[in-house]
């Protein structure tokens, strides 16, 4: 078998090139192994090519306000479903292409195929047991779908498949809106398709604050039949599928699954680690340290059923590539929690959720969209946007919205909670006129009226002036 390799690194996704990049710095006894198409998710099927789908379907919405912005024509304008598919594949490919570049010329020390653990410090690829010093996991995740589903053949979608379609629709459920069937759900509403879209809870795009919850729902109800409550069943009907809720039935051509994802472990040998597994069938793993248990494991993105999300998964690899080669593991402090969600108006949650803070202790500055300057005049007056903070002190604590540009407040608003800054802090900094941003400001002047007042007046105090054009 040889001397020990220094690791093994299995899966090339985002945790897996991130983990290569910190292991290639420190040695060159590693091997990489990949099972199936290289090439990380996020630019093959996830928030890539998804993106590039909501981008055409925000233009081409687009122009429901043009007569109202004194535009004329926007009737004759149609979407080319297929030359629509066919660029979000052209320019998937292209960034694809980029992923691929991170493993070339890596030589014999990359390998397609299955990796099987065999214990701690040995793993089997394609029949070839190979020994190591440590292990880094990050075999990614993949849609979560009923296996009866199945039956239904190339009429089930997941983002898998959905982007590899000539065409879609014209009638087509979504199931699930967590954040990805939320922005697939409106994307194809605003594409033309009739969208009927299922949730078996109340709350949408991984929101929990009810007020923002409230205003996301209205927005959806615009542009889709949604049903809440009941789990979705399917049948075939004449037609098509049937799609049924409690005493809801729709009769569609297509269905896309969009019921979150699942960590691709089925296979991977995890029971040989000696540690217990969850029922899930995951190990504990440590989210500093990415390691599992004691052992020179290491769990990394998707695989260990953490966040789902591209930068968490780079910031695992990266922790996992520098601890696998590490005497010691060195615990690593967390970036601020930040999620995203591309609808229209933009989801976003940051730092602390209110369903996880507590109340008493917890003061919230909310503003309403629907009458904000720069808002009214882009006609995209609508959402909400609550910030949380501690009652004591003023630190922020989080935020959650569903407001246009939210991903632009999100950051400013996660670098603020990671700098432990305080309302009086932000309210302390520029605010130009006219921006979305000013909307924040409102919330911000919200929070501090319910903070104990300074002695002094400061720009930090400087209150609104009370006409809506110059706020």
């Amino acid at each position: 078998m040889g001397a020990p390799l220094d690791t093994i690194i299995i899966g090339a996704g985002t945790a897996g090139l991130a983990a290569l990049r910190e292991v290639r710095k420190r040695t060159d006894r590693y091997l990489i192994v990949n099972d199936g198409p290289w090439g990380t998710t996020c630019a093959r099927v996830g928030c890539m090519p998804s993106k590039m789908l909501i981008e055409a379907a925000s233009v081409f919405h687009r122009r429901h306000v043009w007569n109202e912005l004194g535009l004329r024509g926007a009737t004759a304008l149609v979407a080319d479903l297929p030359a629509v598919l066919q660029r979000v594949r052209a320019l998937r490919d292209e960034l694809v292409a980029g992923t691929l570049k991170a493993t070339q010329n890596l030589g014999s020390a990359q390998k397609s195929g299955r990796a099987t653990l065999l214990g701690p410090g040995l793993v089997e690829i394609g029949g070839k047991a190979h020994a190591t010093r440590s292990i880094i996991i990050a075999t990614g995740s993949r849609p979560r779908l009923p296996d009866a589903w199945l039956a239904f053949g190339d009429r089930m979608l997941t983002t898998d498949t959905l982007f590899e379609q000539p065409t879609l629709g014209p009638r087509i459920a979504v199931i699930g809106m967590g954040p990805l069937g939320v922005e697939m759900a409106q994307a194809l509403a605003r594409l033309g398709l009739q969208v009927s879209a299922f949730s078996t809870g109340e709350h949408f795009a991984g929101i929990r604050d009810a007020a923002i919850n409230t205003e996301l729902a209205q927005v959806l109800k615009a542009d889709m039949r949604l049903y809440t409550g009941a789990p979705a069943e399917l049948r075939e009907v004449a037609g098509g599928i049937e799609v049924r809720s409690g005493s809801q039935a729709v009769v569609v051509d297509q269905v896309v699954a969009a019921m979150g994802r699942t960590p691709n472990i089925e296979h991977l040998g995890l029971e040989t680690l000696g540690v217990p597994l969850d029922e899930r069938g995951l190990p504990p793993v440590d989210p500093q340290t990415q390691q599992i248990g004691n052992l020179p494991v290491f769990m990394a993105g998707d695989a260990n059923g953490h966040l789902p999300l591209l930068h968490e998964g780079a910031d695992e690899g990266h922790i996992a590539g520098i601890n696998a080669l590490a005497g010691t593991p060195r615990k690593f402090r967390r970036r601020t929690p930040l999620a995203i969600v591309f609808s229209d108006p933009q989801v976003a949650a940051v730092g602390r959720r209110w369903a996880d803070l507590d109340a008493h202790t917890t003061i919230t500055g909310c503003a309403s969209f629907h009458d904000q300057g720069r808002a009214r005049t882009a006609l995209r007056n609508a959402g909400r946007l609550c910030i949380y903070a501690d009652k004591a002190t003023g630190r922020l604590q989080g935020a959650e919205m569903c407001t246009p540009q939210a991903e632009h407040m999100a950051h400013l608003l996660a670098l603020a909670v990671q700098q432990k800054l305080t309302v009086r802090d932000l309210l302390g900094m520029p605010f130009y006129h006219p921006t979305y941003e000013e909307g924040l400001r409102t919330a911000l002047r919200d929070a501090a009226r319910q903070l104990p007042q300074p002695a002094d007046s400061d720009l930090a105090t400087c209150g609104g002036i009370g006409v809506p054009a110059l706020e």
